[in-house]
């Protein structure tokens, strides 16, 4: 492309412009002065000055030289146009930092987001097996995997559910953008705006803006007893209202950690396929148990096709890989025409390493060291709690998962007591994100997924104690 000798000072001008240092209506040098700073010909300047003109970022005044275009112009000689401000949803914003955002600044412990920590993540693992299949997959990489995931993927996950005794077939399965991205399917094909769905409370923040962006309306089911969702409440409300939907977390609920039994589970069920109703069950901590065995999911008393499961790895390996999956059971069709709009396909690269992982014992070499981890650090943070806090105060014992559940006394200020947290360097989640009702405002959700130091515990007994005063 040939270099105009004129650029040498067009150049500098347009710079200021972009940069705002030149400002619409700001007088240009004269003809005269550029010639002889830049040593140009008259000539020269006056194409420079045609060309900025042209450009539409400068403006010719007869008798008075060059000036800053009051409205300039894009390279491509749009217009350019004062754009209005994006509006943002100020509770959504504010809920979100208090969900998942965790602080970088080393005096501040962050246990309100239920991510795993760095030191808990396998990254060498991880990167290890990301390497070894850019080498063996190379270009094939960076193709179109297939819209439902890939065949191996998905019969590994099959015989893994079989496992713990969940049938499911690989004809079902939806490899998917995380476990949101199924929920979203999963209701999705399920419901209408305006219906009515059944959802555990307390309820993640994640799971109640899906529900919020489909536009549904929700009856909440208390699920803070020790076995889990009340089937009482559940049967009562089923037999009163349309009832869509029903999802909940049966293995180790968040934020309660709560358990639910095999009875409970079959009762659910029970009332779901009497009132006809799909449950849509969330298992993204079911490999994270404390005691025994792999608990067992709805899905595995369930020959009707009515539970959709879905499930990540995110919460097992590493937050940044997007991967999970969903067995859509009888709603396959619609669960498979809803995802391909969503999303051609699924990460190929995530798949390759989940499958790899899966397909020896590496992925369960590190689960068994990962809930050990989960476990000790969750002992550390109950303990806390029930030696500092006040007498009357309540933390639910988790089973398993990433959190545990506190309630203070009626009598505490919870700004207060967030603002105290927030002033010794400390976050948990306020209870208030946990449901559409105030129900919650004297909860909070501490995480154990993130690193817990002694000065951690250290902070957590001076907060203790200080509303035991």
């Amino acid at each position: 492309m040939k270099d105009y000798r004129y650029s040498i000072f067009t150049s500098a001008i347009e710079v200021k412009i972009a940069k705002g240092i030149l400002k619409p209506g700001d007088k240009l040098p004269s003809v005269r002065r550029i010639k002889e700073e830049y040593n140009l010909s008259i000539s020269s300047v006056q194409n420079g000055y045609d060309y900025l003109v042209f450009k539409g970022l400068v403006t010719s005044v007869p008798r008075s030289g060059y000036v800053v275009a009051a409205q300039t112009r894009k390279a491509n000689g749009e217009p350019q146009i004062d754009l209005p401000p994006i509006p943002r949803d100020p509770v959504f914003i504010e809920n979100v930092v208090l969900t998942s955002n965790i602080q970088q600044h080393a005096e501040f412990t962050s246990l309100n987001a239920a991510t795993p920590a760095d030191f808990l993540v396998p990254q060498k693992l991880v990167l290890r097996t990301m390497q070894q299949v850019i080498r063996e997959k190379g270009a094939a990489l960076l193709r179109y995997y297939p819209a439902n995931g890939t065949d191996e993927l998905r019969e590994l996950l099959v015989k893994r559910s079989a496992g713990h005794g969940a049938q499911i077939q690989p004809e079902e399965l939806l490899i998917t953008d995380g476990a949101l991205q199924a929920l979203y399917i999963a209701l999705a094909i399920t419901t209408s705006p305006n219906d009515i769905i059944a959802v555990e409370s307390p309820c993640v923040f994640s799971v109640l803006e899906v529900i919020a962006n489909l536009r549904l309306r929700t009856i909440e089911i208390p699920a803070g007893s020790n076995d889990g969702f009340c089937t009482d409440y559940l049967k009562n409300v089923c037999n009163k209202n349309p009832v869509k939907a029903i999802i909940l977390t049966p293995n180790f609920h968040n934020p309660t950690g709560i358990l639910m039994t095999d009875e409970r589970k079959k009762e659910v069920l029970a009332i779901a396929l009497h009132y006809d109703i799909p449950i849509i069950e969330n298992d993204i901590y079911g490999d994270l148990y404390f005691h025994n065995s792999r608990p067992s999911n709805i899905r595995n008393f369930d020959t009707s096709g009515s539970v959709i499961t879905f499930s990540s790895f995110s919460k097992t390996i590493a937050p940044g890989i997007r991967l999970g999956w969903m067995a859509a059971g009888r709603f396959f069709s619609k669960a498979e025409r809803m995802k391909f709009s969503l999303g051609r396909s699924v990460s190929p690269l995530n798949q390759e390493v989940i499958a790899k992982l899966l397909r020896t014992a590496s992925y369960d070499r590190h689960l068994r060291t990962f809930r050990r981890l989960l476990e000790r650090q969750a002992i550390q943070l109950v303990g806390q709690f029930n030696t500092y806090f006040p007498e009357n105060a309540y933390t639910q014992i988790p089973q398993g998962g990433y959190s545990t559940w506190n309630k203070l006394p009626a009598s505490v200020d919870m700004q207060e007591f967030y603002k105290n947290c927030e002033a010794f360097g400390i976050h948990f989640t306020p209870g208030m994100t946990f449901s559409f009702t105030a129900a919650y405002d004297h909860y909070f959700r501490a995480t154990f997924s993130q690193h817990i130091t002694p000065a951690s515990l250290n902070i957590i007994k001076t907060i203790g104690r200080s509303l035991v005063r």
